[in-house]
């Protein structure tokens, strides 16, 4: 089969079925990404394209995100017709739908099948925007988001079928969107990400390396910002370093924004919150560790007694469910999206976002007494390995999507016996 994948940020969400498939061979493969210098991967031909434009500093403010986005999406169809004219057309088309790339393919190739990753509807209300008064939404947010809906609406007609990886995410889309979504993960190797009672982490600052007999309690977030409870986090730290004294913070992430505005602050809010509650804390047990490889980031979970995740309403971190295939006890905010994952006191431990002192007794709880919580880390790995795992859960029904969209004469993906 010859398949087309679109993402800004190479590989996206696809990055499971695009090594699966790659490996799988008899198929061609092309990936269009912005992402500069992106990793080669064999058996995938991996094809740059710029926006053809990018709004002004001063564009308006209800129009830009669908400028900035018809811009990419005009880039990545010219780069469609230059495929074309190279003799290269797919059976099947595969995007996330967030940044317009997928706004103009069935312009170019009006017949070919499309699949639109849809991963969050803009609310005003309900999502990560005013969920937190600490970072109040203005006046005109509301216009703002609803403008920018007009991405996903117009992409909802351009795809063929779309794709949610969770039944939250899905249910941000207003309910006439539905019928076009199928539910399903992009999956987890939970074959790959297990326990591992020795693993170590070697911390240069110790001198030595760390493992399960160390009380490590970790973070993790791609950016250290509100929108992953960073803040909330921060603030609890102390009490948890005051009531266990003999406790190492690890501390994975970048200091930019994903999420939200940028901190005003500089240093970002890492900074921020270092200045709020640096004077209490023994800064000789918090190890800020950056943006590691995921090697280390899987090793790291694993000495883990106990992983912290907090979020707003957002989209479902892939670290979540990896910890939780790696059977650490997890303290995360109760929140949905959280909720439909974890459920407290059987897989994992829920705690009220706003409360940082009551995360911190919880944490601490579980750093006292870690054996009286392991059957929760077991727990989750079974609910990951039943609900989430890419081989036998996730890839089956996203291979089946294919073809069942796919040309009658193109061959047909063939999942291993």
């Amino acid at each position: 089969m010859k398949l087309l994948f679109i993402h800004q940020n190479y590989p996206g969400q696809y990055r499971e079925i695009l090594q699966w498939l790659a490996r799988q061979g008899g198929h061609e493969i092309v990936f269009l990404t912005q992402r500069e210098n992106p990793a080669p991967m064999q058996g995938v031909r991996i094809i740059r394209y710029a926006p053809h434009h990018r709004p002004a500093k001063d564009a308006y403010g209800l129009s830009r995100y669908w400028e900035d986005c018809a811009g990419s999406g005009f880039g990545a169809a010219q780069a469609l017709q230059a495929l074309g004219k190279a003799g290269f057309k797919p059976d099947v088309i595969l995007g996330h739908i967030g940044w317009g790339e997928l706004t103009f393919t069935k312009i170019v190739w009006p017949d070919v099948p499309v699949i639109g990753f849809f991963e969050y509807y803009f609310l005003a209300q309900g999502g990560s925007v005013g969920f937190d008064p600490e970072f109040p939404s203005g006046p005109h947010t509301p216009f703002i988001m609803h403008a920018r809906n007009a991405v996903n609406y117009i992409n909802l007609e351009t795809v063929d079928l779309g794709q949610s990886p969770t039944c939250w995410q899905r249910d941000t889309y207003p309910e006439s969107f539905h019928s076009k979504i199928y539910t399903c993960h992009d999956g987890i190797r939970t074959d790959l990400l297990r326990p591992d009672p020795e693993a170590s982490v070697m911390l240069d600052r110790l001198g030595r390396a760390v493992t399960r007999d160390d009380e490590i309690f970790t973070y993790m977030a791609r950016n250290m910002e509100p929108t992953r409870g960073f803040h909330v986090f921060m603030r609890a730290l102390p009490h948890i370093l005051e009531a266990r004294p003999r406790a190492r913070a690890l501390i994975i992430g970048g200091n930019e924004a994903s999420y939200g505005k940028k901190a005003a602050d500089e240093g970002g809010y890492r900074a921020r919150m270092e200045r709020e509650v640096g004077d209490r804390l023994d800064w000789d047990r918090v190890h800020f560790l950056g943006r590691v490889p995921y090697a280390d980031y899987q090793k790291i979970i694993q000495i883990s007694r106990c992983h912290i995740y907090l979020t707003v309403p957002f989209v479902l971190s892939w670290s979540l469910l990896e910890s939780m295939s790696m059977g650490v006890t997890i303290v995360a905010s109760d929140v949905a999206p959280v909720r439909e994952a974890m459920t407290h006191g059987q897989t994992g431990l829920l705690v009220d976002f706003f409360k940082p002192e009551a995360l911190a007794a919880q944490v601490a709880e579980v750093l006292v007494a870690p054996g009286d919580y392991a059957h929760l880390g077991v727990a989750a790995r079974a609910h990951v390995v039943e609900n989430y795992d890419f081989r036998t859960r996730c890839l089956p029904a996203h291979i089946a999507r294919i073809n069942a969209l796919a040309p009658a004469a193109a061959r047909p993906i063939a999942m291993p016996v």
